[in-house]
């Protein structure tokens, strides 16, 4: 008898030889062809455990089956096929820490099988949906405009003032491991602000080496830092940060450094830091989006935030490089600005575990929704702007709220699922509980 079932919406003849390995393994592969068939199959069967979907030849059936898949009290993961120019832009739904992968054309139906009997051994290891949902989202439904104390949030810290003037706040999105959606956390975050809450806007790409906040807003070829001070030396002009950022269509402005790596010669750090803290002037709030380096020029601008968000995804590689983060925070004296946004907050850790670990204050919770973020960047926007009444941008607006209110968590989320046998595996558990032994 099948172990389990998988839901299958590929072509028939791709489907006939994806069931066929499957059928080996002990899968019963179910084709759906719509978001109907997958709601109808789901009702009336509680043994499918994973989905397979094709988001290059039907994307928006795709992003409707999706969305059943992770309709109220559900979490199933997804295999999907994806364009290879999508999978850079995967950003919060990335592959690293989610429970949903990618996959692209051509592959073979034995690999399929293979990564389809892993994805089931991850669902088995952590707790049953309804119970992470309850854990890691309250009810699930938490109101896109629900007040921060709501979530155990006080503790509002007052605006900066200077000569009587409220400046802007400086925000850094930052975690030394890559790939732990920090520039789709920055893109929303600063759209979340300028579009829902009327604030003005300053998104800064610090990160001159794989920096993609540009491409992903739709903005080609913007006007760079680098060059722009490259101008002003020849001409003897010397321009604000104002009036060399581009402005996209949210009304957020966009500030790139530079378009390649080759040509940072000119981006000294204190100069650069100047630069942006002049900016405070022209703008209500500055969130910079950095490489995940420890080098001058983040060094410089860890100095000049307010506050340091550290997203991190509930796996034990992002948890080490907070950790890391934390410590190095110690030394450069700036760990009280420092906050951890658990991104892929539905991937099965609690998250008081991980406030526990990285010994950070949590601010908000993120969960995942890859299919978004990537429909919303294939169109040059936002999700906050594509999305708007999305449970994710919801989340990211909470987020918006609580910075606007300057909230810090008094004693952490304190969350925790009724049982704490199944919570994580052994082995996740058993490093947790020796990186809970190094925290000082």
């Amino acid at each position: 008898m099948p172990l389990s079932a998988v839901a299958v919406a590929l072509p028939p003849a791709e489907f006939s030889a994806v069931r066929e390995h499957l059928a080996e393994a002990g899968y019963e592969a179910v084709a759906v062809r719509s978001a109907e068939d997958l709601e109808k199959l789901l009702v009336t069967r509680s043994d499918v455990n994973v989905a397979i979907l094709d988001g290059e030849n039907d994307f928006d059936t795709t992003l409707e089956m999706y969305g059943v898949l992770h309709e109220g009290a559900r979490d199933i993961p997804a295999l999907l096929l994806m364009p290879p120019r999508s999978l850079g832009r995967m950003g919060m739904g990335g592959r690293g820490g989610s429970r949903d992968e990618y996959f692209t054309r051509p592959y073979s139906a034995e690999s399929l099988r293979w990564r389809v009997e892993a994805m089931l051994i991850r669902v088995e290891s952590v707790p049953p949906a309804e119970q992470v949902e309850a854990a890691m989202t309250g009810s699930g439904d938490t109101p896109a405009d629900a007040p921060a104390e709501d979530a155990g949030v006080a503790a509002k810290a007052a605006a900066p003032v200077a000569d009587g003037a409220k400046l802007g706040k400086i925000v850094i999105v930052f975690n030394p491991k890559g790939g732990v959606g920090k520039t789709t956390i920055s893109i929303n975050l600063g759209a979340a602000l300028q579009v829902r809450k009327g604030q003005k806007v300053l998104l800064v790409d610090c990160d001159t080496i794989t920096g993609h906040v540009a491409s992903s807003l739709g903005l080609e070829r913007p006007r760079t830092l680098a060059n722009a001070w490259r101008e002003d030396a020849k001409n003897g002009k010397e321009e604000t940060v104002a009036q060399i950022a581009a402005v996209h269509g949210s009304g957020i402005s966009v500030l790139v450094m530079a378009e390649s790596p080759l040509h940072t010669e000119v981006l000294d750090p204190k100069r650069v830091a100047d630069a942006i803290i002049a900016a405070r002037d022209s703008y209500d709030w500055i969130i910079l989006d950095m490489h995940p380096d420890y080098g001058p020029l983040n060094q410089a601008l860890f100095e000049q935030a307010d506050r340091i968000l550290v997203p991190v995804t509930p796996d034990v590689p992002c948890i080490r490089a907070a950790v890391q983060f934390r410590e190095v925070a110690v030394e450069l004296d700036i760990r009280e600005r420092l906050m951890i946004v658990i991104n892929r907050a539905n991937s099965g850790v609690a998250a008081g575990d991980v406030e526990r670990v990285v010994a950070v204050p949590a601010l908000a919770r993120i969960r995942s929704a890859g299919m978004l973020f990537v429909r919303a960047a294939d169109e040059g926007k936002s999700a906050v702007e594509r999305f708007p009444t999305s449970k994710v941008v919801g989340d990211i607006d909470i987020l918006a709220s609580r910075l606007l209110d300057g909230a810090v968590p008094s004693d952490g989320f304190k969350i925790s699922f009724s049982s704490s046998r199944n919570r994580i595996t052994g082995s996740f558990r058993g490093l947790l509980d020796r990186l809970t032994a190094q925290v000082p």
